[in-house]
């Protein structure tokens, strides 16, 4: 009895290893036809490039069908989730102690939550921070550096003119050049197809700090293409408005203010409080990279770019957006909860993070108005020193942990600790200026202004937005139409330009 229960077990051990050989060598041969089916797309392209970069996206929609439908809608602005999304939203409406913020500094004017990259260009072209060539006004005063991250247009002309003229010419030089929004030659090398950032300041960076961007993995690349404009950066005022990455000493907030320091770097004096600022512009990879996914050694393409399936091809989903719009493809290929669940510990983890970003806006707000009334009230550079410097180091806290948007989930603990050191630095820097006033001889509750909306906020340090309103308007009607038709006659893009 024993030895015919052997025999069986010989037989049932010999079934079910045949049974794994031919699941095996299905999948092997799924494989295989996958893989001979994708190098067929890159061996028989019907627009083959011989050019590393090719400004108009639509030129690859042929060879790339999938990849182009999923690109192009990014235009699509209706996914809302709880704070975030794709649609345009008013944050100064919304927090108007953010236009006391950031008095003197364009930012106070407009700002808002960003779209899909098919709206790159339209919306640089419309907000209120860039000038108005010809209409008057504050003008052309932006740099041609702030075209950047503004589409594959950019690489194309940094080749053209040369880098530092790129950076150096007026915004409006390059307004007839850059049409083709964010796309294709942005990451990927046109002949090749192969993941290659395209701004030379990521490269200048890594090198500055002993590494080589050309020897990045393939994971770390589908990181590295949108490192290289969410990030945090500056212009080099005395060098033709040089962009460069401020990440020589590392990619945290302080590693970042020490090497401005070292500098004696500001972006712009505040008018109210006097304090030398630093303007944090939108460090995404820094903050990705101090959170527990950017740790593990996730990409950012993982979480915005799922990879999607259409019978035996696997290609990567261009439709750039919240994780949360797409849960099935994005978290729930980690963690096994449902989708309800997943969504909700985003929003508890965003809300904790935003719920006290409010009041540390309200106490930085105070810090630079009550530093104002101590100017007034007769205080001396020499009393004011350290106030000073408290605001300069709370709004660079405050700044850097909230302007890359996703930080409230990328790195929540991180952003509650920068926030928590904001706040210590301004309730600090409240009680320095409260002892000035009192050597002043005033005591007692400094007054504040009503300055509770944005509309009121903005009258209060100076900004006649009916006015700049206008002449924006203005130059969307008439100049904008030229560089439009300017391009046209270039041929510089195939498709009317977004």
């Amino acid at each position: 009895m024993a030895k015919q229960l052997k025999k069986w077990q010989g037989w049932l051990l010999f079934g079910g290893s045949m049974l794994i050989v031919f699941v095996l060598g299905l999948i092997c041969s799924s494989l295989l036809e996958r893989r001979a089916e994708v190098a067929s797309v890159f061996n028989n392209r019907r627009t083959p490039m011989t050019d590393s970069i090719v400004s108009q996206n639509e030129k690859f929609k042929e060879d790339f069908p999938r990849e182009y439908e999923t690109w192009a809608m990014t235009e699509d602005t209706t996914f809302k989730s709880m704070y975030n999304g794709s649609q345009e939203r008013d944050i100064l409406e919304s927090f108007p102690d953010i236009v006391i913020i950031w008095a003197g500094y364009a930012f106070s004017k407009n700002y808002n939550t960003p779209r899909g990259h098919r709206h790159a260009i339209e919306d640089m072209r419309k907000i209120l921070r860039t000038g108005n060539p010809g209409i008057g006004g504050d003008g052309d005063i932006q740099p041609g550096t702030c075209w950047t991250c503004k589409g594959p247009d950019v690489p194309r002309l940094m080749r053209e003119k040369g880098i530092g003229a790129f950076y150096g010419a007026k915004w409006s030089q390059w307004g007839s050049e850059v049409m083709n929004t964010v796309g294709c030659s942005d990451c990927h090398d046109a002949r090749t197809m192969d993941l290659k950032p395209a701004r030379p300041a990521l490269y200048e960076a890594w090198h500055r700090a002993g590494k080589d961007v050309k020897k990045a993995s393939h994971q770390e690349m589908r990181s590295l293409v949108c490192a290289q404009c969410h990030t945090e950066y500056y212009f080099e005022k005395d060098n033709n408005q040089y962009l460069k990455f401020p990440q020589d000493r590392g990619l945290t907030c302080e590693d970042a203010e020490a090497y401005y320091d070292s500098l004696g770097f500001y972006d712009y004096i505040h008018p109210l409080s006097k304090a030398k600022i630093l303007k944090a512009q939108h460090p995404g990879y820094e903050m990705f990279k101090q959170g527990i996914h950017g740790q593990r050694g996730l990409s950012c393409a993982d979480c915005h770019m799922p990879y999607m399936q259409e019978g035996g091809i696997k290609y990567t989903d261009h439709h750039v957006q919240s994780p949360l719009a797409k849960i099935d493809r994005t978290c729930q290929t980690c963690h096994r909860q449902d989708a309800e669940t997943l969504r909700q510990n985003v929003y508890e983890r965003q809300k904790k993070v935003y719920d006290f970003a409010v009041k540390v806006n309200h106490e930085l707000a105070l810090a630079h108005l009550e530093a104002e009334f101590a100017w007034k009230k007769g205080a001396t550079e020499a009393e004011m020193t350290k106030a000073l410097d408290d605001i300069r180091k709370s709004q660079w806290r405050w700044d850097y942990s909230l302007a890359s948007h996703g930080a409230a989930f990328h790195a929540p603990q991180e952003v509650m600790r920068l926030l928590a050191n904001a706040m210590t630095y301004a309730k600090d820097a409240r009680l320095e200026i409260s002892h000035v006033v009192a050597k002043h001889g005033f005591v007692g509750t400094i007054p504040i202004p009503d300055v509770s909306t944005k509309a009121k906020a903005q009258a209060y340090i100076g900004l006649d937005m009916k006015a700049l309103n206008q002449k924006k308007q203005q130059f969307l009607d008439t100049i904008v139409p030229e560089w439009v038709k300017v391009a046209k006659q270039k041929k510089r893009f195939i498709t009317q330009p977004m």
